[in-house]
């Protein structure tokens, strides 16, 4: 599997960049993070948040999807 700067693609790159930097999207994980029963769940509980609010896409165009948040949320 080729890795993009130690993630598992671009996309799984690019969307923990953007949780982890952007201020209300890292208070938004945190949020989840600490509500859900696990990582899994709480990917899931803020990807319907973020597809609520019509936000799909991070905004270089990377897909929001449940396992690139799940990875973004490593160590929350």
């Amino acid at each position: 599997m080729a890795k993009y700067q130690g993630h598992r693609s671009w996309a799984a790159w690019s969307v923990s960049l953007w949780i982890n930097n952007e201020e209300g999207l890292y208070r938004l994980a945190k949020h989840y993070a600490r509500k859900a029963q696990n990582r899994d769940e709480a990917a899931q509980f803020m990807l319907e948040d973020l597809q609520q609010g019509g936000i799909t896409h991070t905004p270089d165009g990377a897909k929001y999807s449940k396992n690139t948040i799940k990875l973004a949320m490593r160590g929350m």
